[in-house]
């Protein structure tokens, strides 16, 4: 197809498709480095946990002087230990690149589910060795099972996510249905209010009815249920030396670092649909396109079932408790 035939309107578009094409080499090069990435994130998290458990010690005798460096470490920390492999960034992408959320609803959901993670560290170890002064053993195993609570929901998101494609699906083969009777009549125009069943766009209480309260709770819960492994480690050695306030300080920085990562992740993803959404409007598309969204929605539900099935299964009640911090 030659430059003349496309229509003017795709023409004037072309910021949009360097745009895209931008992101899609962006994209190919962090999946052809990843492994790279992972591990030289895995290297820099030893160094700067050594350096933390350092500071803590330091802490203990001056900290006015070793306090502020420890916060500093923390939040280094927990942006790069985002990086790392975790079931939190499958959940978040999928969701996000399955549904139409608003920018604003998706860092809300990306930070309450990397602060919620941080939080529920900071109380079970609270909870488990300072209130109740259980062994250290009880601590892991009440680990475990939220860690095994977080994959069911992962699973419990998945079927939730895979009925609500099903269910636009049908809605969608009912509205084709429906148009086919009344394009028979010649007098018939189609319009937002023709009423003849076939919704021509999307309005805005569908778009907010896609991330409802029940749904955006669920995918929080899914990700930031399962306890940071990275904070619990902190908080253990900030109980041992006899610091542990500025343990807690740490964890909250650390899930503050978590949740700059993730909602960048979060971020390029939304972007990467609206703007993969606006480019269907301009090529003459999108009919076509609300089909193949719940047929995505679909797939990544089947994928969030496996993950989480998988995942449920791989977790075991070691001494670690199923704590994994590299």
């Amino acid at each position: 197809m030659s430059l003349m035939s496309l229509s003017p309107r795709v023409l004037r578009s072309w910021p949009l498709w360097l745009l895209a094409a931008l992101l899609m080499v962006l994209g190919v090069t962090l999946w052809l480095h990843w492994s790279q990435i992972l591990l030289q994130s895995v290297l820099w998290q030893k160094t700067l946990h050594r350096e933390m458990t350092q500071l803590l010690q330091q802490v203990a005798d001056q900290p006015h002087q070793a306090g502020l460096s420890l916060l500093l470490f923390s939040l280094l920390y927990g942006v790069l230990h985002a990086l790392g492999p975790g079931h939190g960034k499958v959940v978040i992408t999928t969701f996000l690149a399955t549904h139409p959320a608003k920018l604003k609803t998706s860092l809300k959901l990306t930070l309450l589910a990397s602060l919620l993670q941080g939080t529920v560290a900071i109380v079970l170890v609270t909870l488990m060795l300072v209130i109740l002064q259980t062994s250290s053993r009880q601590l892991h195993l009440g680990s475990f099972w939220l860690e095994k609570g977080s994959y069911l929901l992962v699973i419990g998101l998945g079927i939730w996510i895979g009925y609500r494609a099903l269910q636009s699906l049908w809605q969608q083969r009912q509205q084709r249905s429906a148009l086919k009777i009344y394009t028979l009549r010649p007098d018939h125009q189609h319009d937002a209010h023709c009423g003849c069943g076939h919704a021509h766009l999307p309005s805005a209480q569908q778009i907010s009815e896609a991330v409802n309260g029940k749904t955006q709770l669920l995918v929080v819960m899914s990700m930031g249920l399962r306890p940071c492994s990275g904070a619990i480690m902190m908080l253990l050695f900030a109980k041992v030396i006899g610091v542990y306030l500025w343990g807690v300080a740490s964890a909250a920085v650390m899930a503050v670092g978590t949740a700059l990562t993730i909602s960048a992740i979060g971020l390029f993803v939304q972007r990467s649909r609206a703007l993969a959404q606006r480019l269907a409007r301009v090529s003459g598309v999108a009919k076509s396109a609300r089909f193949l969204m719940p047929l995505l929605a679909l797939l990544c539900s089947l994928l969030l079932i496996f993950a989480g099935a998988l995942l449920w299964q791989s977790v075991q009640p070691a001494l670690t408790g199923g704590i994994r911090p590299f």
